[in-house]
């Protein structure tokens, strides 16, 4: 029996699925990438030149029943969400030669004989991946995300609460399933279940400890980019014509392919649900605090890592204070501060206790002063990885949903000082997976070439009004912080 969820904040309003389809399809190149989001499904049906054809998108809720907790409906948002988005693609499907799908990391599920969930589905930040001696503020500071060892915990968990499950696998795996292939994952997927998976297998010792087998866990393909199943003809993904699929990867991954950030000095900034920021650096070791993987190019690295203050803080603040405002002009020099920890925060300050608090309020605050609040603190997240960094920032390229909201951009670049190249295709994720999935399919042969897909709306500069009242007001976020930062 599955288990009952319970509702929250988080859960928000009742949502709707969105479908868009341009007509003129070419013939054979389409490839479609799938995104597995906190808070929907997004699918892209994406021609050689990077045209993306079609788009569909199938909303679903995060479930938060306790401060620390975060799941998704496994069934809904990793089976049957995948396979509408796929279908809302439309005619989109018959032409396609090659899918991949990515998804948040690290999740997973426990799953019976027929592959239907026994568990939720377990998300990133919940407290049954804390690892033992995280129960503490400040339990210790990440040099990269191998270090958190959530993957490992859940798979400790729910190996404890389901033994015996057919499966325990990621969302990838159970979505490629869904949609006619093979539970397949790619390497950095894998990793994020470190150390029980090494970085070239499943551990047996690890395995042994955990009572699992290593056909309870998906499979994983080492060589990135290659072809993982190939999807039958009329099956559930609706192609007519074979479907190469990838293993399953990360959306983050996904999404860097495409940016072409490869300079000292650039920086992506992923506005999603998480808000991810990413500086191109000088390889010159750790930064206390912060996450530093290596980048493509020799020599460099980027610096940076995952904060709450993203877009579900943005949407809870907006549901708090509505969309109706009875001012007209905002003061730049007369804006409230939020703290914006409303489930704990990742990096720079790696404490899961922390919580939201709001400063400075006063009779002429309206809800727009709230909001502008709410967007500077998601800037003010961004400028502080900078700082710690040491990173003057030549451009901001950002991506995700975010891109779409002006304000959330607008405030980027005032809080930053930076000017913010807008990604023209939200989906970023989606759009970096279609490109792996051609080259599954054979029709590219590296990963370097997917920045040529890249498309940049009007770029957002800083408004000079409301530079110098952003900083006064980041040093006093800063200040509000710093009992919390271990930098």
């Amino acid at each position: 029996m599955r288990q009952a969820r319970s509702a929250s904040l988080v859960d928000g309003p009742a949502l709707k699925s969105t479908r868009e389809l341009t007509h003129d399809l070419p013939g054979t190149d389409i490839t479609i990438g799938v995104d597995i989001g906190t808070s929907g499904v997004k699918a892209i049906a994406v021609d050689g030149r990077g045209r993306v054809r079609a788009r569909a998108r199938i909303p679903h809720r995060v479930h938060a029943g306790e401060p620390d907790t975060f799941e998704h409906d496994a069934e809904v948002a990793w089976r049957e969400g995948p396979l509408r988005a796929v279908a809302g693609l439309g005619a989109a499907t018959d032409s396609a030669v090659g899918l991949g799908v990515v998804a948040c990391v690290p999740s997973l599920v426990a799953l019976n004989d027929d592959l239907h969930p026994l568990s939720s589905g377990l998300l990133y930040g919940d407290r049954r991946g804390r690892s033992a001696g995280r129960e503490t503020p400040g339990w210790t500071v990440l040099r990269n995300p191998l270090d958190a060892r959530e993957g490992e915990a859940f798979l400790r968990w729910a190996s404890r609460q389901w033994p015996g499950a057919r499966a325990y696998w990621p969302a990838q795996a159970l979505a490629a399933v869904a949609l006619g292939g093979k539970p397949v994952i790619d390497v950095f997927t894998a990793m994020t279940f470190f150390p029980v998976f090494d970085g070239g297998r499943w551990d047996p010792a690890m395995l042994a400890e955990l009572g699992l087998t290593e056909d309870q866990l998906p499979c994983v393909k080492t060589e990135f980019g290659t072809s993982a199943a190939q999807i039958a003809p009329g099956g559930p993904a609706g192609n007519r014509a074979p479907l190469t699929l990838t293993a399953g990867g990360v959306d983050v991954v996904a999404e860097q392919i495409t940016v072409g950030v490869n300079e000292p000095g650039d920086v992506h900034v992923i506005c999603g649900d998480t808000l991810l920021t990413w500086a191109v650096m000088p390889d010159a070791g750790d930064v206390r605090g912060l996450w530093r993987i290596p980048h493509a190019r020799p020599g460099l690295c980027l610096i940076g890592g995952p904060s709450n203050a993203g877009g579900l803080f943005l949407d809870w603040a907006q549901r708090l204070t509505g969309t109706q405002s009875g001012q007209t002009t905002m003061r730049p020099d007369d804006i409230p501060s939020w703290i914006p920890y409303v489930r704990g925060e990742r990096t720079p300050l790696h404490d899961d206790s922390l919580r939201a608090s709001l400063h400075g309020l006063n009779l002429t605050h309206d809800a727009a002063a709230l909001r502008r609040a709410a967007y500077e603190a998601a800037g003010f997240v961004v400028r502080h990885h900078l700082d710690l960094a040491g990173c003057a920032p030549n451009r901001i390229v950002a991506t995700g949903g975010g891109v779409r909201d002006n304000a959330w951009m607008q405030a980027l670049a005032d809080c930053t000082g930076a000017m913010v190249v807008r990604s023209a295709v939200p989906e970023g994720a989606a759009l970096g997976m279609a490109w792996v999935a051609r080259m599954a399919a054979g029709l590219e042969s590296a990963a370097s070439d997917a920045h040529h897909w890249f498309r940049a709306r009007k770029p957002v500069y800083p408004d000079e009004r409301w530079v110098e009242p952003c900083s006064r007001r980041y040093k006093i976020f800063r200040t509000l912080t710093a009992e919390h930062s271990p930098c």
